[in-house]
């Protein structure tokens, strides 16, 4: 059993009743919307057109917002319903990043995640969606799929069907007959900031005239079929400056011990790393409970655990690289320089694995094409080694530690990788148009004067010319300041990564 949709576009008057009757049936609260009607036109007046596109949560078989849900908030039922538990979430907005069909959003009333979950509620007392039965048209058909009996089943069977974005593999079934292309593909519209009801909200409005601009540098315009003429309004970003923080602080926590390990016995190692990398995973627990709309139910990620999301996995990989490092800071400060032999090896891996679990995560947000980059890993534990390295360093001009130029030396190397991973990742060439918009968005796009000054020329050259005059000039002072410069630089582009990921519209 798999029960689905399909939405006939050729009955389709675009009049909006599915909205009302799934908002009423719902309580769904305003501003938010589980199922919703945009307009498209194509043409030149006087000869336009308008088409209606039925938008909603496709169901999929292979849902991603399933996988990387944290607490089993989200789940596939077994006749094929994804259906959601308020009562679980902690509203860490990773579905909305895995959704490929921005279809879910949070209610501003409890602070979780919600969604269409096919008026489940209805369905088990023999009643059909409510947005079925409103319909003046009968455009929405609702069944089981597996079923060659019901409607739905001979409709998908003999008609054309499309369904949206189908190489995410998410196996959608929501199925659409007589739809025109563009409708269902953001990348073929035009994209406006007024409509003819309304206007969108201010951050998404500024995000559209920034993703456009950039569209009409492209070789032949934006290649948009269409323009959007009404829309429903969508959280521009769901993740935002903490998220981008956590990154950061992560970095520095996994890399002044994964660094310290392979240093010596001085104070240095012993003692200030861990304390470094302590201070700054209580800064990385702070910002990730902090992020989540219900911080109350933060405990649930250990608690009732998706073993199949690396949130989970990314929160105890963090308990126990704090372990470790409380065990490394015990061993320092009294002396037992064998509890660090003992525990130096597993420390490593678990520093390794706390810098770059994040690329897991990321990967499960299957809705960003961005963050797919199979470099992110490598990319995170560079900058790993680069946060903790320049964090080495700033300590060991307030301890007046007497030779700095060993780490200066790891600092420029990883800055030289740190350079190579950026140009990679965003001057070549990208396959997918998302991710090549996305790059371009920081390369040539509104973010350019923040990577080019910022990274590049500030967080990166001009580190490395520091600590080269440092190094031949014997000037303390130098590397202390490539080192802030350092770190500034992989703040700045932690942060235009998250957002960048996040600029290209999904629906």
């Amino acid at each position: 059993m798999r029960y689905g949709f399909v939405i006939d576009h050729r009955r389709c008057i675009g009049c909006h009743a599915c909205t009302v009757a799934c908002k009423e049936e719902n309580r769904v609260p305003l501003g938010a919307f589980r199922t919703w009607v945009k307009y498209v036109e194509k043409g030149t007046f006087p000869d336009t057109r308008r088409y209606f596109s039925v938008l909603r949560c496709n169901h999929c078989d292979d849902a991603p917002c399933v996988t990387i849900c944290p607490t089993v908030a989200l789940y596939r039922r077994p006749d094929g319903i994804v259906d959601f538990d308020g009562r679980r979430c902690i509203g860490c907005k990773s579905c909305m990043q895995a959704c490929p069909y921005d279809a879910l959003y949070i209610d501003p009333t409890t602070n979780t995640a919600a969604k269409c979950h096919y008026c489940a509620h209805r369905l088990e007392v023999g009643l059909e969606p409510a947005c079925v039965i409103v319909c003046p048209e009968r455009a929405i058909i609702a069944g089981d799929l597996d079923d060659p009996r019901t409607e739905i089943a001979r409709l998908v069977a003999r008609e054309q069907v499309e369904v949206r974005k189908p190489e995410q593999g998410t196996r959608p079934k929501v199925f659409y007959v007589g739809a025109d292309s563009s409708t269902l593909t953001p990348p073929l519209q035009r994209q406006s900031t007024t409509f003819m009801f309304g206007q969108r909200p201010a951050a998404e409005a500024d995000l559209v005239q920034m993703v456009a601009a950039l569209q009409a540098q492209e070789p032949g315009g934006d290649g948009a079929l269409s323009r959007s003429v009404y829309d429903a309004p969508h959280a521009p970003r769901p993740w935002g400056a903490r998220v981008s923080a956590y990154l950061w602080t992560k970095s520095i926590a996994a890399g002044a011990l994964l660094v310290a390990a392979f240093g010596g016995w001085e104070t240095l190692y012993t003692v200030a790393a861990p304390a470094i990398s302590l201070l700054f995973l209580a800064l990385t627990t702070l910002l990730l409970v902090f992020d989540l709309k219900r911080p109350d139910r933060f405990a649930y990620i250990l608690l009732k655990p998706n073993w199949r999301s690396w949130l989970v996995w990314g929160a105890w990989i963090l308990l126990a690289f704090g372990a470790a490092g409380g065990l490394w800071l015990l061993g320092g400060l009294t002396g037992a320089h064998a509890v660090i032999e003992l525990i130096a090896v597993p420390t490593v891996l678990l520093a390794l694995a706390a810098a770059g679990y994040s690329a897991f995560l990321f990967g499960q947000a299957e809705g960003r094409d961005f963050w797919q980059s199979p470099l992110v890993l490598p990319h995170l534990i560079v900058a790993a080694v680069v946060a903790g390295t320049a964090a080495l360093i700033v300590a060991g001009t307030v301890l007046a530690w007497p030779d700095a130029l060993e780490l200066g030396q790891i600092l420029v190397a990883a800055l030289v990788l740190h350079l190579a991973l950026l140009g990679l990742e965003l001057l070549s060439r990208h396959p997918v148009r998302d991710v090549a918009l996305a790059a371009r968005l920081i390369t040539h796009g509104a973010y350019r004067v923040r990577f080019w000054a910022g990274i590049v020329a500030a967080g990166v050259l001009a580190p490395i010319l520091l600590l080269v005059a440092g190094a031949s000039l014997g000037l303390g002072v130098l590397p202390a300041l490539a080192a802030l410069l350092a770190l500034a630089g992989l703040w700045l582009w932690e942060d235009l990564w998250v957002k960048a990921g996040q600029s290209v519209p999904l629906s």
